[in-house]
C-alpha cells in the first residue's frame, strides 16, 4: 500500500515536526553515482529574487530506487509565534509526476547556463515509482520515530493538539479502504454486463465511502435536427447537437432533493469552454460555487436551485467521446476536495467508461447475432424452397423422360422389327441401295432404343425406384460374354484389338451382384474405349478380386481425356469438347449411367488418363447380400 504512487497526505505540523519529517526523508538517501541528490531550500540562497520561494520550505530526495518530496508553507496565523511553535502546512508525496513538476519549477528559477540548472535538469528524468522494499523501510522509520517526536501545538482555543503517527495510520487505513472500494467497483464491472446494475452499485458504494450528499451520473446524447427543428435520423454536415440529463443518482437521505432527469440547458454544451477539457480527461473541483461561478449566472442559478454548495465532476470518456460525467454534490456546506477523493472519483469514472464500452459491445454483439440468425433463417428458407423446387423440377423431368421414353418404345419396336424382317425376307428382290437404307433404319433404331433404355434406367435410379436383382454368377463368364456378344465384331470393324486378362483363382470366380447391371457397366466401358481408340490400338479388360471386391479394369490406347474435363466425365449429356464432339457420336449418358449403376452396388470408379496415350477405368464392386 505504501508503494502506491498516489500515497500522499497534507497536514498542519509544527516547524520542529516538519524538520524531523524532512530528516527522516533524508535518511532514505542512498548515493548511487550521479543518479541521487538531496535538495532543500538552501539552494535558493544563490537566487537574488526567488519570489514566493523565500517562504517555502522543502526537502526533495531523488534516486533511482526511492524519491520523495516534502513541501511546507508557513501557516498564516502563526506569524507572531516563536520558531519552535510556528505551524507549517506540510505535504508529503511520492508521486513521480509531482516530484518532476516541482524539480522543473525549481530548475526554471536558475539561468540555463548555470551549473544548478543543468544538474536539476538531469534529475528531472529520474523519478519513478518507488521500490517496494525502500518504501516499506521509510514507513517503518516514520512509524517508529514520529510517534514520540511530534510536539504539541497551541490552537486558537488554547487546546493542545498532538500530531502523532495516528495521522499516518488514519491516512494509510483510508488509503487501504479506498483501494478496496476501487477493487470492488472493478470486480463488479468485470462480473456483470448489466450497465444499470454496475452504475447503481458503484455510485452507491462511493457515496457511502466519501459521505457525499448526492452522487449522480450525467449523460450526453447526440441528436440530429432537420431544417424545421424536428428530430431527424439522417446525417447532417452541421455540428452535432447534444442533450444531457441526470440518469442515475444516489442521495444521502430523504432531505436531499432529487435531480433525476434534470438538465443543465445551455450551460454544458460542446460550445462551452469546459466541454473540450472534459473530453480530454480533465476534472473539475469546485469548493464553493459562489466564488467559482460568480460570473456564470446561468449555471450558478441552476446549482442553487438543486441545492449545491460544492461539487466535483469527473468525465466518463471512451473512444475519445464524452459519454457523460460523474458528479459529486455537497448540498449544505462547502468542501475542500482532497487529492485522494479526486483520485477515487476519477478512477471510478474510468471504470464506468469501461463498463459502458463493454455494455455497448455486448449490445452490438447481440444485435449482430439476431441479425445473423435472421439472415440464416431467411437463407435456410430460401435454400429449402430452392431445394423443393429443384426436387419438383427433377421429378417432373424424370417423369417426363420416362413417359416420353415409354411412348417412343412402341413405334420404335415396329421400326426395328419391320426393318429387320425386310432385311431377312421381302416380297421382292431388294437393290443394294434399298438394303443399305433398311440397314441404316435398323441401326438407327437400335441406337435410339439403347439411348431410351439408358434414359429409363437413369430415371429409375435417380427416382430411387431401381432395385438390384442379386444372383450368383461367374466373373469369367460375364467378362467373356460381354466381349463376345457384339463387342468383338465392333472392335473388328474399327480395327481395334480387344483382349481379356483374367487374374482370378478358381475360388474367386463366384460373385454375387446384379449380373444384368454388371454386364451393362462392362458393356458401356468397353464400348466407350473401342469408340475412342483409333485403328491399330488396343483395348484390354482385366478382372481380379481384391479384398473380396470384384475389380474390373478397362485400359485403352485411345485419344485420352484432358485433365480439365475429368471432373465432368460422369455428368449427364456431357461429351468431349470439340473437335472430338463432331468426330465421335454419342449422347453422353453412357458413363453417367455407369457411375450410377456402380454406386447402386455401393462401389466406386476411378479414372486415369493421358491425352494421346490412353485411359484406364477401374471399377470396384463389393459383394452383395442375397435376400
Amino acid at each position: 500500500m505504501l508503494s502506491s504512487p498516489t500515497l500522499s497526505f497534507c497536514q498542519t505540523l509544527t516547524s520542529s515536526a516538519f524538520e524531523q519529517l524532512g530528516e527522516l526523508l533524508q535518511q532514505m538517501f542512498s548515493p548511487s553515482g550521479n543518479a541521487a541528490i538531496i535538495l532543500t531550500e538552501a539552494v535558493l540562497t544563490r537566487i537574488p529574487t526567488p519570489g514566493d520561494w523565500q517562504v517555502q520550505q522543502f526537502t526533495v530526495v531523488v534516486s533511482s530506487g526511492f524519491s520523495g518530496l516534502l513541501v511546507g508553507l508557513p501557516y498564516s496565523s502563526s506569524s507572531k509565534k516563536s520558531y519552535s511553535d510556528c505551524l507549517v502546512n506540510a505535504k508529503l508525496t511520492f508521486e513521480p509526476t509531482e516530484i518532476t513538476q516541482f524539480l522543473e519549477k525549481l530548475r526554471d528559477l536558475f539561468a540555463k547556463d548555470s551549473y544548478s540548472y543543468g544538474r536539476i535538469q538531469e534529475y528531472c528524468q529520474i523519478p519513478a515509482i518507488n521500490d517496494a522494499t525502500l518504501q516499506s523501510r521509510f514507513t517503518v522509520l516514520l512509524l517508529n520515530n514520529l510517534t514520540a517526536q511530534f510536539n504539541q501545538v497551541n490552537t486558537s482555543n488554547s487546546t493542545n493538539q498532538i500530531f502523532s503517527c495516528e495521522h499516518v495510520e488514519n491516512a494509510l487505513e483510508k488509503q487501504i479502504a479506498q483501494e478496496r472500494l476501487l477493487n470492488q467497483v472493478i470486480t463488479q464491472t468485470r462480473k456483470s454486463l448489466d450497465l444499470s446494475v454496475i452504475i447503481a452499485t458503484a455510485i452507491a458504494q462511493v457515496r457511502d465511502f466519501l459521505e457525499l450528499d448526492r452522487l449522480v451520473v450525467y449523460r450526453f446524447e447526440e441528436i440530429n435536427l432537420n431544417s424545421h427543428g424536428h428530430f431527424s435520423q439522417q446525417n447532417s454536415q452541421k455540428p452535432p447537437v447534444y442533450a444531457g440529463c441526470v440518469v442515475h443518482e444516489v442521495l444521502a437521505n430523504e432531505t436531499i432533493s432529487s435531480v433525476l432527469n434534470y438538465s443543465e440547458e445551455r450551460c454544458l454544451m460542446p460550445s462551452t469552454s469546459c466541454w473540450e477539457k472534459y473530453r480530454q480527461g480533465f476534472t473539475l473541483a469546485v469548493s464553493d460555487i459562489e466564488k467559482t461561478y460568480a460570473l456564470e449566472e446561468c449555471l450558478l442559478e441552476y446549482l442553487k436551485k438543486i441545492r449545491v454548495k460544492a461539487k466535483f465532476a469527473a468525465p466518463i470518456v471512451f473512444q475519445e467521446k464524452l459519454w457523460g460525467l460523474l458528479i459529486a454534490h455537497q448540498c449544505d456546506n462547502t468542501r475542500e476536495w482532497t487529492q485522494n477523493e479526486q483520485i477515487l472519483l476519477t478512477s471510478v469514472a474510468e471504470q464506468l467508461a469501461i463498463a459502458i464500452h463493454q455494455s455497448q459491445l455486448m449490445q452490438s454483439l447481440k444485435l449482430d447475432k439476431l441479425t445473423l440468425e435472421q439472415r440464416v433463417n431467411d437463407r435456410t428458407i430460401e435454400l429449402h424452397d430452392a431445394l423443393v423446387a429443384a426436387e419438383a423440377a427433377n421429378r417432373l423431368r424424370n417423369e417426363f423422360l420416362a413417359t416420353i421414353s415409354h411412348e417412343l418404345l412402341t413405334p420404335l419396336t415396329y421400326v426395328i422389327g419391320m426393318s429387320s424382317t425386310l432385311l431377312r425376307w421381302s416380297f421382292g428382290e431388294l437393290t443394294q441401295r434399298q438394303r443399305n437404307y433398311l440397314q441404316t433404319i435398323h441401326d438407327s433404331g437400335e441406337r435410339l432404343l439403347e439411348m431410351i433404355n439408358d434414359i429409363l434406367e437413369l430415371s429409375q435410379i435417380e427416382a430411387g425406384k431401381a432395385v438390384l436383382n442379386i444372383t450368383e454368377f461367374s466373373l469369367t463368364d460375364i467378362a467373356r460374354n460381354t466381349i463376345n456378344n457384339g463387342l468383338q465384331q465392333k472392335a473388328t470393324r474399327g480395327e481395334v484389338n480387344i483382349h481379356l486378362d483374367l487374374l482370378l483363382d478358381y475360388e474367386e470366380d463366384k460373385f454375387t451382384a446384379d449380373v444384368r447391371r454388371v454386364n451393362q457397366i462392362l458393356l458401356n466401358l468397353l464400348t466407350n474405349a473401342i469408340k475412342f481408340t483409333p485403328g491399330g490400338g488396343n483395348v484390354t479388360l482385366r478382372v481380379w478380386v481384391e479384398n473380396k471386391n470384384a475389380v474390373f479394369q478397362v485400359e485403352d490406347t485411345g485419344i485420352g481425356i484432358p485433365e480439365e474435363q475429368l471432373s465432368l466425365l460422369f455428368e449427364k449429356f456431357h461429351q468431349l469438347d470439340t473437335p472430338y464432339r463432331r468426330r465421335y457420336e454419342g449422347t453422353g449418358l453412357g458413363l453417367a449411367l455407369t457411375k450410377q449403376l456402380i454406386q447402386l452396388h455401393r462401389g466406386r470408379i476411378d479414372v486415369q488418363s493421358t491425352v494421346g496415350t490412353g485411359s484406364i477405368f477401374t471399377v470396384w464392386i463389393p459383394p452383395q447380400s442375397i435376400r
